[in-house]
């Protein structure tokens, strides 16, 4: 139970890798403030070490009550997990300022706001953050503009917030995922047999041979978020199956 003593706020817990880093907090004994859009109530995230909070995360005034209710209620923050965002096709051609506007929002001013607010309860703890990325934040890929700038944006946040936090004692990385099966694509206007297909690909451009599963990537957040990270700070790690060592394919 290695965060018994730990309080773990998760944003986009309700589904997908956010889903799966929530259930592992609690697994590892964590209280978990999981905040999400929709109302978070599955097998895997209940009990009283469970905490579920309602936020539009494109609301600067959702933002700020969620986390003002957060430290009320449970006292505290130890660790910061940015897991919630959005995928949309688009060039540089076809992408209105306003999917932009939405990418950016959801992607990268959530993230630096959210840290903003959680950081006075996170410095006098020490604690730790650690930001969901994207392969496609140190890889250039076509057709998804907005969203390979917003991940390149987060990492590049992680960098910077690492050095500024270091004197403080907090520690923030970021992991770079490659595909992994959640809804972030059919959420993004996939369809289900293009979603398929989009699978079956991708089998042939990860040089592992497969795609992920969310919980590889909460084992490696996790790890990140412990105490045997305690000398890492301002790292992207990629978690891939290889996919950011290829090139365009």
């Amino acid at each position: 139970m290695e965060f018994s003593d730990k309080i773990a706020v998760v944003t986009g817990a309700s589904s997908g890798i956010g889903k799966a880093i929530a259930a592992a907090f609690l697994r590892e004994g964590a209280t978990v403030a999981g905040i999400a859009r929709r109302k978070l109530a599955t097998a895997d995230l209940s009990g009283e070490r469970f905490h579920s909070f309602l936020a539009d995360l494109t609301s600067d005034q959702d933002r700020t009550h969620c986390v003002h209710r957060i430290v009320a209620e449970l006292g505290g923050i130890d660790i910061l997990i940015h897991a919630a965002g959005i995928i949309a096709n688009g060039t540089i051609e076809n992408t209105t300022l306003s999917d932009w506007d939405t990418m950016m929002n959801i992607n990268v001013r959530a993230v630096f706001h959210l840290t903003q607010l959680a950081l006075p309860a996170l410095v006098p703890r020490k604690g730790n953050i650690v930001v969901i990325s994207s392969v496609a934040g140190l890889r250039s890929f076509p057709g998804v503009l907005s969203y390979a700038v917003s991940k390149a944006a987060v990492d590049q946040f992680t960098r910077c917030s690492a050095l500024e936090l270091a004197p403080k004692g907090v520690r923030i990385n970021a992991v770079n995922p490659g595909v992994v099966v959640t809804q972030l694509h059919r959420s993004g206007g996939m369809g289900e047999e293009q979603y398929q297909a989009f699978l079956e690909r991708s089998k042939t451009t990860h040089p592992l041979g497969r795609v992920g599963q969310p919980e590889e990537v909460a084992d490696l957040v996790l790890f990140l978020a412990s105490d045997r990270a305690s000398w890492i700070t301002g790292s992207t790690y990629s978690i891939d199956g290889g996919r950011a060592l290829t090139c365009a394919r």
